[in-house]
Formats: C-alpha cells, structure tokens, sequence
C-alpha cells in the first residue's frame, strides 16, 4: 500500500507471505473436515463453497494460519503508523486512509464479492437469476463482506489511533516503544507480548466464545477477537514509534538472534496445542494456548525474515508491490474455481493445489493489469 522504498525489504516479504497464505487458506477451505454449507442462508455456511470430499491433512493448515495471520497482518499494519502521521498530520493521515482503506473496502470490495458469492447462491438456490442473487445478497445475506472485512477494521483501528495521537501527541506509547526497543531484553519482551495478548482475549473468547462473529451491513468483525486485533496493531505502533533498524526485530537485536528459538518454540506449542485440544477440552486452557502460539508464531515469522531477508530479490519485490490488490481480488477466483471443480472427480490434494495455484497466479495477473490504472496504482 505504502511505496516499497520507504520500508523495510523483510517487512514487505513479510506482508506479501501473508497475502499469500491468505489465498491458500481459502483455497483450502472448500475441503476441510469441518466444512459445512448452508442452503437457507449461505453466509453462515463455514466457506462460500463446499465440495462433498475433504481432506482432513488442510484442517491442520488452516488451524495454523488462523492462529496468527490475521493478528500479524494487523501487526503490520500499525507499524508505520507513527512514520505516517508524523509526516502528514492528522487529518490529512484520516484522509489518506480513508483513499486506501475504507473507500476500497466498500466500493470493489462490495462489487468483488457481489461476484465471489454468485456460485453460493447457485448452490443454494439453483437460480441463476441476477435480480433475485442482487436482492438475497444484501437481504437474507446481509451483504456478505468476504476478505475485505480487514480493510474496514483497519481502517478503523487507525482512525481511533490517530484520535489518541491528537490527544496525547508527546507521550502516546513512549513507555511500551521503550521497552519493546530494548535490544537484549527479549524474555521481557516476548512476556509482555504475550500478556498483552491474554489480556485483549482471553475476556471476550470467554464471553462470546473463540469462534463468535457479529456486524452490521458490511461491517462484519469476529467478536471474540476485536481486542486482540487492535492490542497487536498498537504493538506494531509502538514498536514502530522509534526505529525497526534500531529496536526489537532489527537484525542484530537479541529477539531476532534467537530465531531457532522461537522457530522451535512455534512448532512444539502449536503440535502440543493439536493433541492437547482433544484431550483436554477446557475452553479457557485452549484460549491461552491460542494465544501463545499466536505469540511465538508472529516472533518467530518476524524473527527469521529480519534476519535472513536484508537483500531485494526481484521476484519477491514485484509480489510485494501487488499483495494488496491480490488480496483484495483473490476469493474471486478462489470460490469460482472451487465450483467449477465440484464437477470433476479428483483427488483433493489435487484440487485443493489447482484451486491455490490458479487463484494465485490469475489474481497477480489481474492485480498487474489493474495497476495499469494511474489512480488504482497511487493508492492500492
């Protein structure tokens, strides 16, 4: 979204993994064990489309990346956050996200998933009438929303951010910036994190329960973690406050030293969180375990890219430079493909990388012709 010139090399690799991990995880939720498809109301169905044979081994994929993906994503986006509105000022920092953020959201947002869910309703209805799909999409399914539900919370999150920064310019987040820019203080750190992480979610899964979704219109948001997404955007903006280069993931910071650590760390909590999950169904256990493989997860990701990604790489640049726009066009293609797919009888590691594969590179095509476009190229 931003110009690549002004970040770091590793954080837009970074950004751009994640785009892509996005795509296949809604690649693959067309096949996992627990996939369900609801024909009176396809929105409350668990993906858009459902094939009749699964594959248990993407439950375990799509387990992992809902453990930290969207929290980091979040991460990221207020890393820069003091960058930016020291440099334009508030309003003009409001109005810059409103261009990127809210505008893209609710326009090709809602015109991209207007397309995207027309297989559902087929599905569902076996009608191919415009009019009555146009009609059931924002009635019965009250305007399903899809992947760009981010950009509106985003948005929102940064809009409250720069609030408290009109208010308390001079001392917003000094005191955590401090400490999370401590070079060789990791376990004080990666503790603080990780409290701040219970903290923010461990209330509300408890409440609303783990896996609770609520919104109006487009607004959709998962409720049970609204607190844990806006806690990790404001530890991306106080970690950004002072300098990457300088602070808790610059390459020689002691956090980042420990990338086999936290790597290691990552892979036996997740594996424990699998086989303990069945054994121990105590939902506020569970909670936490989320919690700190979301935790180790992110520091670990973050940790290996920062170390190992100081140099640009062509390929990764020019995937960097259109992650937002594959991001914002890819369930397109993914639901469209899946249901072309349901006529053919396949083994679903087969259609599951099909779909992946197809999506992926269709999406980067259409993201590089769109940027063809002066204004779609200034802002996505």
């Amino acid at each position: 979204m931003d110009n690549q010139s002004s970040r770091n090399i590793w954080l837009d690799y970074l950004r751009a993994t994640i785009t892509v991990l996005v795509v296949v995880h809604h690649s693959a939720l067309a096949y996992t064990s627990f996939s369900v498809f609801n024909k009176d109301a396809y929105i409350l169905s668990t993906h858009a489309v459902v094939d009749n044979k699964r594959w248990f081994l993407l439950d375990y994929m799509v387990g992992f990346n809902d453990t930290f993906f969207m929290p980091l994503m979040f991460l990221i986006g207020g890393l820069f956050f003091f960058t930016t509105i020291n440099k334009k000022g508030v309003w003009l920092f409001i109005k810059d996200k409103v261009l990127r953020l809210l505008i893209p959201f609710l326009l090709p947002g809602t015109l991209l998933m207007l397309l995207a869910y027309f297989p559902s309703f087929y599905l569902a209805k076996n009608s191919t009438n415009v009019v009555a799909y146009v009609k059931d999409f924002f009635t019965t399914e009250a305007w399903p929303v899809g992947p760009p539900w981010f950009l509106w919370l985003l948005f929102v999150f940064n809009f409250i951010a720069a609030l408290i920064y009109r208010l308390f310019p001079a001392n917003y987040g000094l005191f955590l910036s401090g400490i999370f820019n401590e070079k060789n203080n990791f376990f004080k750190q990666f503790l603080i994190f990780f409290l701040i992480g219970l903290l923010a979610y461990l209330p509300m899964a408890g409440y609303f329960g783990p896996y609770s979704w609520t919104g109006f219109g487009p607004f959709d948001f998962q409720l049970s973690r609204l607190i844990l997404y806006f806690a990790y955007f404001g530890v991306g903006a106080v970690i950004g406050r002072l300098s990457l280069n300088a602070g808790i993931f610059s390459n020689n910071s002691a956090v980042v030293k420990q990338y086999r650590l936290w790597c290691l760390l990552a892979i036996a909590v997740f594996t424990g969180t699998l086989f303990l999950n069945q054994v121990l169904n105590i939902q506020q256990f569970n909670n936490t375990l989320f919690v700190l493989c979301c935790t180790l997860i992110c520091i670990a990701l973050i940790s290996v890219f920062s170390k190992f990604l100081e140099k640009s790489i062509s390929w990764w640049d020019a995937l960097s430079k259109h992650a937002y726009l594959i991001y914002l066009v890819h369930f397109v293609f993914v639901t469209w493909i899946q249901f072309w797919l349901l006529h053919f009888d396949l083994p679903i590691p087969i259609k599951f990388l099909t779909v992946f594969l197809l999506s992926f590179v269709l999406s980067w095509i259409t993201a590089y012709l769109l940027r063809k476009i002066a204004i779609v190229k200034k802002y996505l």
